[in-house]
This record gives structure tokens, sequence and C-alpha cells, in this order.
């Protein structure tokens, strides 16, 4: 019998810049859905990639000083690199610059032109560059994106336009029709009360403004506007050209689910199904509106020195690391968020504490009072079987909150289960029973119960940390066979297998110690940011932040600002930001570390004179001791410029 088919998609990665960690919590919220289907039997096709097309990219490759191509192929190897760094299990990766897509694309807008679908006229308006969107006066309000916030421009410009209008009651009795296509029902109730019974405007589909874009086929002067090239990625990924729509996409579409940020939910419930419904295809049979990830209160951006990067984070705190607080910290339907110190406060606390501690006993036990091997006599008493109660629970639980999408309540039900050994352990106290021969049988029975329901937790928690999973069956020696959802039916149905020696599965976190790797990386604070903070819908007034307090002179003058020649430099070991710098202040030779690499080479510094902040208290990064911290400032394009004196200046010399 063939498996049941299950198509799930990410919205494809903007390629203007790296993406940060909260555009990294969707790829790994899909593949946490998409291992547990595989693990249901379903037969899985998991998509995600980039969208390469567009005004800002044309105008951030000009800025970068390179042809479009060239930057949106950087830019896509980093969005790859990140998913493979988080250990995501796509099945494609597309890019809307691939030659099958393009020429796709091409044919969908061309019968959508054939059929009356697409006209030609002007367009005059309001334009948002980063959001892509176009907005009527009456939209907006002081210059500014309803959307997002930012800055809005006067475009003016022949265009073709695509007739949504024509299928408005089509969409509103689909979505009538079919409950479960928007969700979460807050998402649904805001499309449809503030863009579909509005009343739906045609749709821009062209600009001839900028050329990075798939030509219209047959009009020269003008480049297929992104969202029928970045939307009709679901269809072309999986071979689609109309009239010819190929083995993959008559086996997969339509898809189970696109999971997407609340941010474009409009295009993907308006304008996507209105597409489909043009060219004659199934709609999608769900849309997953998700919530956004912010970095304290704030939406993430280099302007703010907010940013944080997965892979970067998975640098310091594990793969694993990173996926568990992407996924147990993200609410349902509200915004997360995520600080360093929130991070490692919930690694050590979850991660390091209660699983790792759990398996890391257990299995030290084990080999204590019976060199690994259980004997056969056991003595089974009623609390047992509360704890075997709980692992079926867990279980239940677990795949009920998954396939609702309530991934941090389907991790939490898991994370419930290692809690509640970890109890078992402390109301059996197996050290007490090891110290009475006559116990043997109960201490045997107690430790295989334990060592089962690490076994369950090894199993559920394999859609969302499949590398700590396969690690807690390494150590259990259990076999495959044992190790599917499948298995965990029943408590106590696997035999007892003969674990190893335990090897500790999160080590704890210096949280400290971190915090001041990163800070002295991170370099100087930015001044301002470089554009508002995008407010959800309705856009609301940006948020008055109170100001600093102001600092006493006297205060401000503790602080001992002195020029200091740089002798010699080198980058630090295993750290990309990191430059070992040995100054000459004066007095004598010191050693700073600062998080500058990425703009400076040693060997451009050596020679320079800098500002030097010489009565920091020393902090050590990546085992070496910075003895201070130099000034820079924050470039146009979020770059550290160091401030530099100039000649003369002699070392020790007072800055003030």
């Amino acid at each position: 019998m063939d498996k049941q088919k299950y198509y799930i998609t990410t919205a494809i990665a903007y390629t203007s810049k790296k993406p940060h960690i909260g555009n990294s919590y969707e790829v790994v919220f899909t593949d946490a859905v998409a291992r547990l289907k595989r693990m249901q039997g379903r037969d899985v096709f998991f998509l995600t990639g980039t969208d390469e097309h567009g005004q800002k990219i044309e105008e951030d490759a000009a800025k970068a000083g390179m042809e479009p191509k060239a930057y949106v192929d950087m830019v896509a190897g980093q969005v790859r690199g990140i998913c493979d760094a988080l250990n995501t299990s796509y099945d494609k990766f597309i890019r809307t610059t691939d030659d099958y897509h393009e020429k796709a694309v091409q044919m969908i807008f061309q019968k959508l032109y054939d059929q009356g679908d697409i006209y030609k006229t002007k367009y005059e308006g309001w334009y948002c560059v980063p959001d892509e969107s176009f907005f009527t006066d009456s939209q907006v309000e002081d210059g500014k994106c309803p959307e997002c916030g930012r800055p809005v421009e006067w475009a003016s410009e022949e265009a073709y336009f695509f007739k949504l209008s024509k299928y408005q009651k089509q969409l509103e009795d689909h979505i009538e029709q079919n409950p479960e296509f928007i969700f979460p029902e807050s998402r649904k109730k805001e499309m449809i009360n503030n863009f579909i019974k509005p009343g739906l405007q045609d749709l821009c589909v062209s600009r001839s403004s900028f050329k990075w874009g798939v030509p219209v086929p047959f009009d020269d002067g003008h480049v297929i506007y992104v969202w029928i090239d970045a939307l009709s990625n679901y269809i072309t990924a999986l071979g689609y050209q109309p009239g010819n729509p190929g083995p993959l996409y008559q086996k997969y579409w339509p898809a189970e689910v696109h999971v997407i940020g609340k941010d474009i939910l409009r295009f993907h419930t308006i304008y996507w199904p209105i597409l489909l419904m043009a060219l004659g295809e199934p709609l999608p049979k769900s849309v997953f509106g998700h919530p956004w990830l912010l970095s304290g209160e704030d939406k993430m951006s280099k302007s703010r020195g907010n940013v944080i990067y997965a892979d970067d984070l998975a640098e310091r705190i594990g793969v694993d690391g990173v996926r568990y607080y992407l996924l147990a910290e993200m609410p349902y339907a509200q915004d997360g968020t995520i600080t360093y110190e929130r991070v490692f406060e919930r690694y050590n606390a979850d991660l390091a504490n209660t699983l790792g501690n759990l398996v890391n006993r257990t299995i030290a036990m084990t080999q204590k009072y019976f060199a690994g091997t259980l004997p056969a006599a056991r003595s089974a008493q009623a609390i047992d079987e509360e704890l075997a109660a709980a692992a079926v629970a867990a279980r239940d639980q677990m795949v009920e909150k998954l396939e609702a999408f309530r991934c941090a309540d389907a991790l939490e039900a898991v994370m419930g289960l290692a809690k509640r050994a970890n109890k078992y352990i402390d109301e059996t106290a197996p050290w007490l029973l090891g110290k009475e021969e006559a116990e043997a049988p109960r201490l045997a029975s107690v430790l295989a119960n334990l060592l089962e329901a690490i076994r369950f937790l090894g199993v559920l928690l394999a859609p969302f940390l499949p590398g700590t999973s396969v690690r807690i069956f390494a150590q259990l020696n259990c076999p495959e066979e044992w190790q599917s959802l499948g298995s965990i039916a029943t408590f106590g149905a696997a035999p007892t297998f003969v674990p190893g020696q335990p090897n500790p599965l999160f080590a704890r976190l210096d949280a400290e110690k971190l915090l001041e790797e990163i800070l002295a990386e991170a370099g100087p604070a930015p001044a301002a940011p470089e554009e508002p903070p995008v407010q959800d819908k309705p856009c609301a007034p940006p948020k008055t932040e109170e100001a600093p307090p102001l600092l006493a002179y006297e205060d401000f003058m503790k602080i001992q600002l002195v020029a200091a020649e740089i002798r010699a430099c080198e980058k630090v070991e295993k750290a990309d930001k990191l430059l070992k710098l040995t100054v000459f202040d004066g007095e004598g030779e010191r050693t700073i570390v600062s998080g500058i690499a990425p703009w400076y080479a040693p060997e451009d510094l050596v020679g320079k004179t800098i500002v030097l902040v010489a009565n920091l208290k020393p902090a050590k990064m990546r085992g070496i001791e910075s003895q201070g911290m130099l000034l820079a400032a924050d470039g146009p394009n979020g770059e550290a410029q160091v401030i530099f004196l100039p000649p003369g200046v002699a070392p020790g010399s007072r800055v003030r």
C-alpha cells in the first residue's frame, strides 16, 4: 500500500541579507512537523528555499558593489548553510533564479494574460521597497508604510495588473467552506475583516523601474513582480508548468500546509489562492501563520544591535540547544522573545539539569549497581504504574499538540515526562536500595523503568532534537526497531538493553562567561536605529523609550581613554569575529580582544594608534584575558569602524 503523502513548505527566505534567528524559527518548526509525519509513516516532501528577485535586492547588490546574481548566490548560500547547520531535513531547496522556475513563471504569466486575467495599465501610488507592496493615499499616513512603518515612495509607471477582484466571491466561498484553510483563527479573522470584506483591488504584477526579475515573456520592458514569481515556487518546485504538471506535482499537490510568518499571511491567503484559482489548480489545504520571534520586545535589526544568528548561537550551545529554545519558547499565536540570558537559562534548566541529568545518572547507576546488565528478578510496585502512565500520556500529548502545530506545548509534554522520571528517582531512592542485597530485584525494576522512560524520551524528542535522540539511543544500546513511534505504544514492551557508559548529553553553560564574550565580540552598540520598528496590524504609533539616565561628570571622568599603538595583531583561533591585539599604552604592553575581524585584517591594524578604554575590568574571551576595549563607530552598513588617532599622538596620551 502506498504511503499517504504529506507536502509541507516554508516561505522562501528573501535574499537581501543573511537571515537572523527569528527567520530560522520557521524552518526548524517545519522540520519538526515533517519529522513527526515521517515517523507516522507518511510520504513527506518538505520544501524550503530562497526568493531572489526584486528592487531591494538590486539596490543591495549595487551597495555591495556586486552583480545581483553574485549577490543572491552569496546570501542563498548563507540561508542554505543555516538550514543545514540546524539539521533540517528538507527534501528540496528551491531558488527563484533556478532556470526551470523562471521558465515556469513566464508560462504562468503568459497563461493568465492570454485568458484575460492580466491587463496593462498605468500605476500611480505609494510603494514600500522593503515590503515590495503598493498602497493608496488612504492607506498611507505621514508618508509611512501601513504594514512596516518605514517610508514609502511615490511610484508612477506602466504596469500589468492581475484581476484579484474577479475571484473575490470564489475566495470568500472557499474560506467559508474550509474552516481549516487559515489558522490560527485570529489570523483568519484578520484576513477576512481587514482585507477581503473591504473589497479586493487588482494586483500589480509587473515592474518597469528596475531590471532584476523574471522578464515578462512578451514585453521586454517589464519584469514579473515578486508575488507571482515567489509564490509560484510551491508548484514549480514540483515541476509544474501550465498544461504539463509533471509527476511530482500530480503526486504531492495540493500541499497539506504552507508554514509562513504572520507578516506575509495576506499574500498567501489572498493572492496565492486566487492565482491558483485562475490557473484552475487546487488550493493548498491550509496556511499556518506563525508569530514572530522578537529580540526582547523588538524585531531584530542590525541597526538596533539586537540581531542573533542561529549558526553563531549553535557554535556556543550546540545545534539542539538552539532548536530546543526556538521550539520550546515560541507560543502558538503570540510573539515569542529571545535574549541570550533566557537562552542560557533555559538550556541549563531543561537540557543540562532535567534531561541530561536524568539520562546520565540513570545509566551511571545501572553501571554502578549491575555493571550495565539488569538481573531478571524484578519487584514491581504501584508507583511504577504512575511513571508508565506518564510516559504514555506524554506520547499522546506530543503527537496531538504537534499535529495541531502547537509545538511549544508538544515539547512541554515531552519534558514533562523527563521531570516525572526525575521525581520517580527521588521517590524510589535507588541509592538506598543499592545498599541492601535483598532489594536487588526492586532496584532492577526501578532502573528498568527509568531506562524505558528514557527510551520513550529518545523517540519523543526525535522531531525536535534529532541529534540528542540519536545520542540517547546510542547510550542505551537501543536497536533501531525499538526507536520508532510504534515501538512506544506500550510502556515496558521493549526488552531491557545493556546500556554503555554514561556520557553527558548537555554540559552546563557558564552563562556569565558567554555573555562577556558576546558583549566583547559585538563591539560598540549602534547610536540609533536606521528604521522604525515594524508594527503589527493595525499600525500602532512607535513606542516612546525612556532616555538613558544622565551620567554624572565625576562618573564620566572615571573612564580612562588613552592613545595606544597596535604592535601586533592576529586572529583568535576558532572565532571568526575576534582579533587578538597587542597594544602599547605608554607604560607597557597589554592584550585586548575585539570583535572586528569581519572588517579588518590583522596586517592593516599594526602600527595604527587607537583609543583604548584602559580601566575596564579584565574579561576572558576564548581563554584570552582581554585588558581593555578599543573604541569604534557604527558604519552606514552596520560595519564597525575603528577610531584611529592621527600620526604623532603619543601612546599613553589621554583622550578627552
